[in-house]
């Protein structure tokens, strides 16, 4: 099946048209044709058959004739997450973690980060091929930089009582590990650092505020790495 996806589309939408480049892939790359079935979702858990009624280059039009609606994975994942000094490794993240089936992603600027400017046009781009790809329906949540103290602080266990709360960090303190803290069907927000970790004071308030500390292993893993980690750990606990 191949996935396209528009935001815009909901329930209410009875006819649609494509932009010119999709429009172009429709027709000239894919072959379609009048009376073709295409599908479509909005990321936001719908799947929409339509039938092509006007197969143009530029402005492909189709008539909206089945919808579904698919539930979110259950539990959810929120990985809070620093950027990487290289661009494409976030991004290889970014893919992966939402084939995978992460629910939320939140980038967070910790002391000890080397890269604070992020291009989040460009990550929305890599979560929308991702979904299309994988074939889901919910496009993960993709929120703006945040310093890490200021995330910790605004979100911790004194907030939300019914989600699960960690920190995997490198300093040699005591550690339980991961697969071993995750509560199977209980949300979970997991925060990763940058390549130099978190810094000690970043560590200290989120222990303080209640974040458990987790070991993703006896390997030390690469931020990116790291995050799919904990991803798939999620994933094999539920």
């Amino acid at each position: 099946m191949q996935l396209f996806y528009n935001p815009d589309i909901n329930q209410d939408t009875p006819e649609f048209i494509f932009p010119t480049e999709e429009s172009k892939h429709i027709v000239k790359v894919l072959r379609k044709k009048e009376g073709d079935i295409l599908h479509l979702t909005n990321g936001k858990g719908y799947l929409f058959e339509a039938e092509i009624l006007r197969a143009d280059l530029r402005k492909c039009a189709v008539k909206i004739i089945k919808e579904t609606y698919h539930k979110k994975n259950s539990p959810a994942l929120h990985l809070v997450v620093a950027p990487t000094k290289m661009n494409d490794r976030y991004e290889w993240f970014l893919e992966k973690a939402t084939e995978i089936g992460v629910t939320e992603i939140t980038p967070i600027i910790c002391d000890n980060s080397e890269r604070k400017v992020l291009k989040l046009d460009r990550m929305e781009k890599v979560l929308q091929a991702a979904m299309k790809q994988s074939l889901q329906f919910h496009k993960p949540i993709l929120n703006e930089p945040i310093s890490a103290k200021t995330f910790i602080e605004q979100n911790n266990p004194t907030h939300q009582e019914e989600q699960q709360f960690f920190i995997a960090h490198c300093e040699e303190t005591e550690k339980i590990d991961l697969k071993e803290r995750l509560i199977p069907s209980h949300n979970a927000l997991i925060l990763i650092g940058p390549e130099g970790d978190f810094s000690t004071s970043e560590i200290e308030i989120a222990l303080r505020l209640g974040y458990k500390p987790v070991s993703l292993g006896e390997n030390r893993l690469r931020t990116e790495t790291a995050a799919i980690f904990a991803c798939a750990t999620m994933k094999l606990i539920n």
